[in-house]
């Protein structure tokens, strides 16, 4: 178990999302860097998909009531452990009593990252909803008794880690390993989606040539982007319709929103692209106040993008495995 000791504004308790449920008008959630959660589980020995704690506000501070074992992945937040630094994207055995904190992410370097996730042995165990045991903020329910995380919360891992032995092992972020930029901006691969063609040509080159800011209002339910305002060719009225996170929607300002994680099913606004859901997770990492550039792709380009993730993944399961093994821990 731990204890919540030190925590910002919302920190949740996440997974891979609520899939299938917008039909009934239920948002899908999930961690906004799913390839982190999922890593953090490989190096424990989890499933994928099992819940962790996603970090967005420093500092965090936890304890642990047990002996057991932990991974940290995401952000690079200068993990210590009773004031000892703790290697990111690694797993770590723990004693009952120590502390964990988190601290504001790294600046500089090759990647540029502002959420952590806080793995733990057979996951976090929380109760299921939906099939999922991500928190639904907007609807109150999943996670951590449907809300962010509070000092003095108590949480408990699903497993005890008692068989977690390897703990010199770390995985390479797949941001150094598969990284993506253009001009020094994040790029994020998109897809031209339903009323893009109803946009001025101007806009339409100006959307993948110009650099966006990510502004102070994004959050968990959408990034709202800075730049050259997107025009269009002619007035434009709408019914609401369906929507899914990734979709680019452009209200009257011409400032696109990006639905993420916590996007609610539908919108009215026209949809000008789709940022692939291989790249999603780009995007969710991205910190306030950073540039991104969007980059057209085709679908088969998509596709060859969420294979390439999925390769990824499953060559960090069979090394994590094969270390696990000559370790004795099979």
């Amino acid at each position: 178990m731990i204890e919540i000791l030190t925590v910002g504004a919302l920190t949740t308790v996440q997974d891979l999302g609520r899939l299938g449920a917008l039909r009934w008008g239920v948002g899908t959630a999930g961690a906004m860097d799913p390839m982190a959660l999922a890593a953090g589980n490989l190096l424990l020995g989890n499933e994928r998909g099992s819940a962790a704690i996603e970090v967005q506000v420093y500092p965090f501070r936890v304890r642990f009531t047990h002996d057991g074992a932990f991974a940290v992945t995401g952000a690079d937040c200068a993990a210590t452990l009773d004031g000892l630094p703790v290697l990111p994207w690694s797993a770590h055995r723990v004693r009952a009593g120590q502390e964990l904190a988190f601290s504001v992410p790294q600046a500089g370097g090759r990647w540029r990252a502002s959420r952590a996730y806080l793995c733990l042995p057979g996951g976090v165990d929380v109760p299921e909803v939906l099939h999922s045991r991500s928190t639904q903020l907007r609807g109150a329910f999943g996670g951590f008794e449907g809300r962010p995380l509070r000092r003095g919360d108590v949480l408990r891992s699903a497993a005890s880690g008692a068989e977690f032995i390897a703990s010199d092992i770390g995985l390479l972020p797949p941001a150094l390993a598969m990284p993506l930029e253009r001009d020094g901006c994040t790029a994020i691969r998109a897809l031209p989606a339903a009323e893009y063609g109803r946009f001025t040509s101007a806009s339409c080159v100006g959307f993948w040539r110009n650099e966006w800011k990510v502004t102070p209002h994004s959050d968990r339910y959408g990034f709202r982007l800075a730049g050259e305002a997107l025009q269009r060719a002619a007035p434009m009225e709408m019914r609401s319709h369906g929507i899914v996170p990734g979709v680019v929607q452009v209200p009257p300002d011409g400032q696109p929103i990006v639905q993420m994680r916590d996007a609610q099913p539908s919108g009215g606004y026209p949809k000008f692209a789709t940022v692939i859901e291989a790249d999603l997770w780009r995007l969710g990492q991205a910190p306030i106040g950073s540039r991104v550039r969007f980059i057209e792709t085709t679908w088969d380009e998509a596709l060859a993008a969420q294979a390439e993730l999925e390769a990824w993944l499953v060559e960090a399961e069979r090394l994590v495995g094969l270390h696990r093994n000559s370790r004795g821990t099979a």
